[in-house]
């Protein structure tokens, strides 16, 4: 069988190879971070995800926290509860995408996505790295995006900021690994989310399937099984990388 749902059967087949690991996995509450946390949930893991909205909805079995990531009074008090908590794995999944002629970029809207999609992240990895560090053992996997390696007209702040996210991991891999503290981008090309069809609309994706040689979009669950093999203990010498998971769409 090949396809999406081989893909998933693959991943489940890893069950237990998270076992006694805590994970976090920010966004968790639908399209990629969701997968990921019900993957890592799967695979033996403890896992807290986050959302924006109080309540908001993870897989069963997963701790939530109502984290508002674009404030930095609540990533700050995010940051002393990861203190606590120690995780073992950081997957900064949570994001935000607005398109936009350069011209009418607003320097609001740019800081507003760097905000959640950089200065976040940097502020959670920075919170669970002293332990990761004194532990001898972290995984740390940012999500970026295909326009971190690429880009196109009106993907100025999207772009600038997961850009941003790719140089941000491979720094901090070169200073943690050392510690057995991997840290890598994964970027995902068109997956079929909602972030996805909202910022590019139905007649988008066909435009962009396309250009996919596979000829289809992704799945979350296709991401969500590679970020928990990155995370799991199989992976002992990739750090530092930012890995594109897009139907070949990069490099054709």
């Amino acid at each position: 069988m090949t396809g999406p749902q081989s893909a998933v059967n693959a991943a489940q087949s890893a069950t237990g190879s998270l076992a006694g690991r805590t994970a976090v996995v920010t966004g968790a509450t639908r399209g990629i971070g969701r997968a990921i946390a019900a993957r890592m949930l799967a695979a033996g893991a403890r896992v807290l995800g986050t959302g924006r909205a109080a309540g908001g909805s993870v897989p069963d079995g997963c701790h939530f926290r109502s984290v508002d990531l674009t404030h930095e009074a609540a990533t700050l008090g995010f940051v002393e509860e990861l203190q606590t908590l120690a995780p073992d794995i950081l997957v900064n999944n949570a994001g935000l995408n607005r398109l936009a002629p350069f011209a009418e970029t607003t320097t609001q809207s740019f800081q507003l996505l760097h905000s959640i999609n950089v200065l976040a992240p940097m502020m959670l990895c920075r919170a669970v790295v002293p332990g990761m560090r004194a532990r001898k053992w972290g995984r740390i996997v940012n999500v970026a995006s295909v326009w971190s390696l690429r880009s196109l007209t009106g993907r100025a702040a999207y772009s600038a900021s997961k850009f941003g996210l790719d140089g941000l991991t491979a720094a901090l891999a070169a200073e943690v690994a050392v510690d057995n503290v991997l840290a890598n981008c994964v970027s995902p090309g068109f997956v079929g989310t909602e972030m996805l069809k909202s910022a590019i609309g139905e007649a988008g994706i066909r435009e962009m399937v396309a250009h996919v040689p596979m000829g289809r979009l992704g799945t979350p669950e296709e991401i969500a099984a590679f970020v928990a093999w990155l995370a799991g203990p199989e992976n002992t010498f990739i750090s530092g990388q930012n890995i594109a998971i897009d139907g070949g769409y990069t490099r054709t």
